[in-house]
């Protein structure tokens, strides 16, 4: 008899109404995978994207999925079986994961779930000394950070670009971080200042004690100044936010410094970035357990934490969505199964 649980699913594309909660089969684990009780999951950008269709994409890379989809891919629970080939987790072990992304990307990747069968190699042990709403909220956003600014940590093809994304030297430069409030954001300026970097955080003024704490050395509110205009000479500006005017921080970036763009949909000044010797780059963030691992260190040392914006039970995922799209985001929003 198939053992059953409880999961979101998307049996539609559409607004956060069309996420049901309600019983289905429990995955299987596969010979190389690790079947986790999910304790907590995270909403991602990538999870309202795809419930809304990808309707933001050109017509051609609209997803064509069977449904019902289940969204998601951070979780942070518990290890309730492994496969016959896993020999790096047991029963009973805590964990947390980014799971199958990009590779479920257009059909989800299961976190909103009871139970999800993960891949061993995109698991790591949950941090000691957190709890699983914060090890939750940090996989997606955390290894966003850590694969452009730390180590990319893969050799990939770029789907934004010909060129291998690299990492460039911190210590000793200025980082400006926009859209720092946020999940990607707020991880970004405390992997800055880690690594030695004098730190410019761009978000609005509800933020700034926060962004101040996490080690910001200057603060910059968007809604009442211009940062391109207010700051000169930056040695590297990572943008979180993407949009119509990622151009306008060429004006601020030193001559043979960098930006990196997490959207890069839309940026078309590559000439002007050529004539400034600017290095304009993004990359595709990508499941790693071994990074997860890494970064874990610094979650359980304190060095890093993840900010929490709000949780939400499993059962009330739609409501987590609403809150999403109500914008002003601090940190992250969680899912609980307790």
């Amino acid at each position: 008899m198939t053992e059953m649980m409880k999961a979101v699913q998307l049996h539609a594309f559409g607004g956060p109404d069309n996420l049901l909660y309600e019983d289905v089969p429990r995955p299987r684990v596969g010979n190389d995978e690790v079947l986790v009780h999910v304790q907590a999951a995270s909403l991602n950008p990538p999870d309202w994207y795809l419930r809304d269709g990808y309707r933001a994409l050109p017509r051609e890379w609209w997803p064509e999925p069977t449904f019902p989809l289940i969204l998601g891919t951070d979780i942070s629970g518990v290890v309730a079986a492994v496969g016959k080939y896993v020999t790096g987790f047991s029963i009973g072990d805590e964990v947390y994961s980014m799971v199958r992304f990009p590779e479920k990307m257009m059909e989800g990747s299961g976190a909103y779930a009871e139970y999800v069968s993960v891949p061993s190699s995109e698991l790591a042990l949950k941090p000691q000394g957190i709890g699983h709403v914060q090890a939750a909220g940090a996989p997606m956003s955390l290894l966003t950070a850590w694969q452009f600014l730390i180590e990319t940590g893969h050799d990939a093809p770029n789907p934004f670009q010909s060129f291998p994304h690299k990492a460039v030297p911190l210590k000793g430069r200025t980082v400006l971080v926009n859209g720092a409030g946020g999940g990607v954001g707020h991880l970004a300026v405390q992997l800055a200042r880690w690594k030695g970097a004098r730190v410019i955080a761009v978000a609005s003024s509800h933020n700034e004690a926060l962004l101040r704490e996490l080690g910001a050395d200057e603060f910059i509110d968007y809604t009442k100044t211009a940062a391109e205009s207010a700051v000169k000479n930056v040695d590297l500006v990572f943008d979180a936010v993407g949009g119509a005017t990622m151009a306008r921080f060429l004006r601020c970036i030193r001559p043979g410094g960098a930006l990196f763009l997490v959207n890069p949909l839309g940026f078309s000044a590559h000439h002007e970035a050529a004539q400034k010797a600017v290095t304009v780059s993004s990359t595709q963030v990508r499941s790693s357990g071994a990074q997860l691992a890494q970064a874990g260190r610094l979650l359980e040392e304190g060095v890093v934490r993840v900010v929490i914006d709000s949780t939400y039970p499993l059962a009330m995922a739609s409501a987590a969505h609403q809150r999403a799209a109500m914008g002003r985001i601090q940190g992250k929003i969680v899912l609980t199964n307790f």
